[in-house]
């Protein structure tokens, strides 16, 4: 009898702590939520019209191909940003990035705002905080967001450096320990990653900061310059004030734009980046990825480097394979974490019986979050197809309404394709351990 009673009061136990940790709906509500509306009661509060315009209006929505409007209407629910014109630079090489922004972070003349999941301390990393540290003392106004719990290997001492430099460094997470606060927020993850310089650059995608993305590993990032950077530096402010940073100036006086006259001023790309998270009443980017595939005529074609759709998005999936969409998802023949491993391919039986194509690309592992969809739609992120980022991390996605940048993007999924395997349907079905590990894709 006392052996059951241990028992009971164990799993008690471990289910209490199970909540704590994956209770996300309390958690959003109580730490979360009230935060995001900083940014906003400041741009209430400050004379802010011309910067709504900027960022929220749907003027240029007609521009959009008509049958994709109702997307950018979708994309821009609970006051995200709207269309807007940018000039992007797809970067498939993580050592042009690293090239592109240690150049670009040199030329800094005003501030620079940069927000990733990972920061490493690896030799480029430390080159990276190094230009920071030599900008800060510049006078150069710095700014970054440390997601404190992905980047707790790392010694305080690193950061506090930089914080001496003139860096200001918040901690994404609440910096104040104690065992409660600290199993109530591990499971929120800042997975962003945006650099804005002197707010005319920005850098979203898929890289963090670390040898593994700049010399090792297969991802996709952009640089972008034009209005649409407005819509980076505002997803960056938000978190930032959540996060206790402060601003001591207007918030108008963050995005150049305002002081530029806007006639003639329409040439570009046009943009839609929309930033996520869990404080949000719908997960917007899992909507639109189930949007894109109900409404696609051709094909849609993923890249990610983790499988583990949510029930709604399968369906998605499985419907527009069988309705005859040429539906695609590239997946990494070797993760980075062992987990995931046998969690990606515990859904391959699922879909290739349904139609769906998976393409399992050997190589370097590939960290890659991109959409293409009927030679008009593509999309680059930080979000996976998973319930991580559909429900619990903060992520941004850039979408693109244009054909020659989702030719490009198609392109290089078909380049991708030499080292690929077809996963073939007779072969896939998941093995005891792998229909085990996939009970675990909810919270891994």
């Amino acid at each position: 009898m006392n052996k059951i009673v241990w028992i009971v009061l164990i799993l008690a136990g471990v289910a209490l702590l199970f909540w704590l940790v994956f209770g996300i709906n309390w958690r959003s509500k109580q730490n979360y939520d009230r935060k995001h509306h900083l940014l906003r009661s400041r741009m209430q509060a400050e004379d802010t019209e011309e910067l709504r315009r900027l960022l929220f209006s749907n003027g240029l929505t007609m521009r959009v191909e008509q049958r994709f409007q109702p997307l950018t209407m979708l994309l821009a629910r609970g006051g995200r940003p709207s269309v807007s014109l940018s000039t992007p630079q797809i970067i498939t090489s993580g050592e042009d990035k690293y090239n592109m922004l240690m150049s670009d972070l040199i030329c800094a003349k005003e501030s620079i705002h940069m927000e990733y999941f990972h920061f490493g301390i690896d030799k480029s990393s430390r080159k990276i905080r190094q230009v920071l540290m030599e900008k800060a003392r510049q006078g150069v106004k710095v700014r970054f967001i440390n997601e404190n719990i992905a980047n707790r290997p790392i010694p305080n001492c690193y950061f506090r450096s930089m914080r001496k430099a003139g860096v200001e460094v918040v901690n994404f997470s609440d910096s104040k320990f104690s065992l409660l606060r600290f199993l109530m927020t591990l499971s929120y993850r800042d997975h962003r990653k945006i650099v804005v310089i002197d707010n005319r650059i920005g850098y979203t995608g898929g890289m963090n900061i670390n040898d593994h993305y700049f010399y090792q590993w297969r991802d996709t990032h952009l640089r972008l310059t034009g209005e649409a950077v407005a819509s980076l530096q505002y997803a960056f402010l938000d978190t930032w004030l959540a996060s206790g940073g402060q601003l001591h100036s207007a918030v108008n006086s963050f995005f150049f734009h305002l002081d530029k006259p806007s006639c003639g001023q329409s040439l570009g790309t046009l943009t839609q980046i929309t930033p996520d998270d869990p404080t949000s009443p719908e997960p917007v980017l899992l909507t639109a990825y189930e949007w894109i595939l109900n409404h696609a005529q051709k094909y849609v074609w993923f890249q990610s480097p983790y499988i583990a759709p949510p029930p709604s998005l399968i369906s998605a999936m499985r419907n527009a394979a069988q309705r005859g969409v040429d539906v695609r998802v590239m997946v990494p023949e070797h993760c980075d974490t062992a987990i995931m491993r046998p969690i990606n391919k515990s859904y391959y039986a699922e879909l290739t019986e349904a139609g769906v194509q998976f393409y399992v690309r050997s190589g370097e592992f590939m960290h890659s979050k991109t959409i293409v969809c009927d030679d008009y739609l593509s999309c680059v992120g930080s979000a996976n197809l998973d319930y991580r980022s559909f429900g619990i991390d903060y992520e941004i996605n850039t979408f693109f309404y244009d054909r020659a940048v989702a030719l490009r993007q198609k392109q290089i999924f078909e380049n991708d394709l030499p080292i690929c395997r077809l996963v073939i349907a007779a072969e896939a079905h998941p093995t005891p351990w792998q229909r085990l590990m996939r009970h675990l894709a909810p919270i891994v």
